[in-house]
């Protein structure tokens, strides 16, 4: 937990309620009102919290159960969940909506809060969330597995901000039939983007449930947090900060400042060879005694591509070396063969707000154990140096290892 908590004014006078903040590290940014899920501001929500902030938003989850118990911190349980179900039966909308709305202006009067905001919910937040943009005036608002938004469609027409709903398939709270009649009733609406992820069932964002997925997880949030960058901001120049990540690694070879481009908890996967590290330390090892001083000293990087999103970037190009000394991270192993080594290779580069969060690098290895000499292609459909090669000029020929390729040619088309 890095946040902490403030009080927050009901709005009819009749007391405060907790509310947890969490800001970025730069001290202040756009505002997210954090709904919560029926569990109360558990350990989940105040991890959610912690992660927008590491976004660069200031997040305020505020304590909605209140009025019916203060302070309720539940686990997933059955017998929390038991509990955890009689408070949402409680549950009164009404007052609910007041109380977002009085922690919505004790957002946006805070110091830490600059700018526009929005609001995130799950569950019975999923379900707030919605209100929250029909009553709030929110810039944004994203709802995950909210339930019963069906029974306020007629709300609709309120909601005026740019809006993401994410949906389970397999989630019997919100059946198929409930995602159809909202996905419908904002069919003519260009800002209001609606998910279901197929195979998922309800609270798949919750690390340690049973329906945890995180494939799901990871791509409902790149899309809540591409609406909110688009919203309310920040933005920040991923391409640039990806270029100055690169450089401490390859030209000026520094690992402190290598590290110092990352968040506090980064990691790093090379696929093929599984090579990298996970965490500060593990990471930080890796790169000083295996990457960073591990390369050939004529290693150069060809761009061929770049796609810049939300909150990734996906990075094409030509990696070249010549294999003079044994490399960890790519040949763990292999002694060095002297022979030159030219393969296309493809960083996809995971940010929170102005720090890299992750790396998913991805190179052909049989490509590369063709080209030193470790991998005799004859008879296997692999390539050595001309995948390089190709894919700086598509005029080469295509097809020479498909054996049929020839026995197509004189076939209509």
């Amino acid at each position: 937990m890095t946040g902490k908590y403030i009080d927050i004014q009901a709005a009819d006078g009749s007391g405060q309620f907790r509310g947890y903040l969490a800001t970025p590290e730069v001290g202040s940014g756009p505002g997210i009102l954090l709904l919560q899920e029926i569990f109360g501001i558990n350990w989940h929500i105040r991890d959610v919290a912690d992660y927008y902030a590491e976004e660069g938003y200031t997040v305020l989850a505020p304590d909605l159960f209140w009025r019916m118990e203060p302070d309720v911190e539940l686990g997933y349980s059955e017998e929390e969940f038991q509990k955890a179900f009689g408070f949402y039966q409680q549950f009164d909308i009404a007052k609910a909506i007041e109380d977002m709305q009085a922690s919505a202006s004790a957002l946006r009067s805070h110091d830490a809060c600059k700018g526009k905001i929005g609001a995130v919910g799950f569950c019975l937040g999923g379900k707030l969330s919605y209100l929250a943009a029909a009553h709030c005036n929110l810039d944004a608002a994203v709802s995950y597995y909210g339930v019963g938004i069906e029974a306020d469609l007629d709300l609709k027409d309120q909601i005026t901000c740019p809006m993401v709903m994410h949906f389970a398939e397999l989630d019997q709270f919100v059946p198929a039939e409930a995602r159809e009649e909202i996905t419908n009733a904002f069919s003519g609406r260009a800002d209001i983007e609606t998910y279901t992820y197929p195979g998922t069932d309800h609270a798949f964002n919750t690390p340690g449930r049973d329906s945890y997925h995180k494939p799901s997880a990871m791509m409902a949030h790149s899309r809540s947090i591409a609406c909110f960058r688009r919203a309310l901001g920040p933005h920040f120049n991923l391409s640039e900060l990806w270029d100055a990540h690169c450089y401490h690694e390859f030209a000026a070879r520094d690992v402190d400042a290598t590290m110092a481009t990352m968040v506090s908890t980064p990691y790093v996967n090379h696929i093929p060879t599984l090579t990298g590290g996970v965490g500060h330390d593990q990471l930080k090892r890796f790169y000083k005694y295996h990457f960073v001083n591990n390369n050939p000293e004529d290693t150069t990087l060809i761009p061929v591509s770049r796609t810049v999103g939300a909150d990734r970037i996906v990075d094409e190009m030509i990696f070249c070396f010549t294999h003079t000394s044994e490399i960890d991270w790519m040949l763990p192993g292999i002694e060095p063969t002297g022979r030159y080594v030219e393969i296309p290779l493809v960083a996809i580069v995971c940010f929170r707000g102005d720090k890299l969060y992750n790396e998913h690098i991805y190179w052909d290895q049989a490509s590369v154990l063709v080209q030193i000499g470790k991998l005799d292609p004859a008879g296997l459909p692999v390539a050595g140096g001309e995948s390089a090669k190709k894919l700086q000029d598509e005029s080469l020929p295509s097809n020479e290892l498909m054996g049929t390729w020839s026995s197509s040619e004189s076939k209509p088309i």
